[in-house]
């Protein structure tokens, strides 16, 4: 069996009960960072008896093969990331796809997410939502990924490094607005917790002066069309994500979803049909 189990992300204390068992009797612990799995163990008093392997990103493609092994050879394995859920933007996802390719039994021991913690106290909408990791470091990805996220209308959850979040909260304002409201959560369950709230744009200028430990951002859905759509501002659109890289039939694809219109309707309008 191949057991995912969400550590703390913040609070020792906020460890779900079954963890301590788990690091206890499994056969093989696989973790992103062995020395916080240490550090982790020593604070809920765990002595870990089975193998104990790393899995983290630069290793993972060469380790998912060996964990399988040990899993079809019937031993337990115990996968922990360094804070919350594997394989939710850490180590995991292959050896799930893995396990579950050779039917193998894929459980979890559910506990801390930053992703559903944010969420929860941002003030946002909770009745629908998306997980969207980290945005592209590099300024033409991460402005195309925000272009196709322009008609999303369902509250958005990303994580970002304290360093970059300024530049993402900036390039979030500009490609959806200033006014589009959001939640900046840094620290979440530690001493140091703190969530900001306000219009993308306060928060850019907020970020700006120098921002610490593990951050989350949570930012509204549209409430309508992000694109006029009268035919000058169709064209206009539809010129600008070119001039941008796209092809035009990107483009008009993205447009017509963007403004709420039928895609032969933008086509006509490009084309002078």
């Amino acid at each position: 069996m191949l057991v995912l189990a969400a550590t703390p992300i913040g609070r020792v204390a906020d460890a779900p009960p079954r963890l301590a068992d788990e690091l206890a009797t499994a056969d093989v612990v696989a973790a992103e960072d062995t020395r916080r799995l240490k550090r982790l163990t020593n604070d809920l008093g765990v002595t870990v008896t089975g193998r104990v392997v790393s899995y983290f990103e630069g290793n993972e493609s060469a380790r998912t093969p060996v964990l399988l092994e040990a899993l079809l050879a019937g031993q337990r394995v115990l996968l922990v990331t360094d804070a919350g859920m594997p394989s939710v933007s850490d180590p995991g996802y292959r050896l799930v796809a893995a396990a579950v390719a050779a039917d193998v039994l894929v459980t979890a021991v559910p506990g801390p997410s930053a992703v559903l913690t944010a969420l929860a106290v941002s003030g946002l909408p909770v009745d629908r939502f998306c997980f969207e990791g980290f945005l592209p470091r590099k300024a033409g990805e991460r402005a195309r990924r925000l272009d196709a996220l322009a008609g999303e209308e369902r509250t958005m959850v990303f994580f970002e490094a304290p360093h970059r979040t300024e530049v993402a909260l900036r390039a979030m304002a500009e490609a959806w607005g200033g006014d589009r409201a959001a939640a900046v959560c840094r620290e979440l369950t530690k001493t140091h917790e703190e969530v900001r709230r306000g219009p993308l744009a306060d928060l850019v200028a907020w970020a700006a002066e120098g921002i610490r430990g593990e951050v989350t951002i949570v930012v509204e859905g549209t409430s309508g069309p992000v694109v006029s759509t009268d035919e000058t501002s169709l064209r206009a659109a539809v010129q600008e994500r070119e001039d941008r890289g796209m092809s035009r039939k990107e483009s008009i694809v993205e447009v017509a979803k963007l403004a709420g219109v039928p895609k032969r309707e933008v086509y006509n309008l490009v084309h002078g049909a």
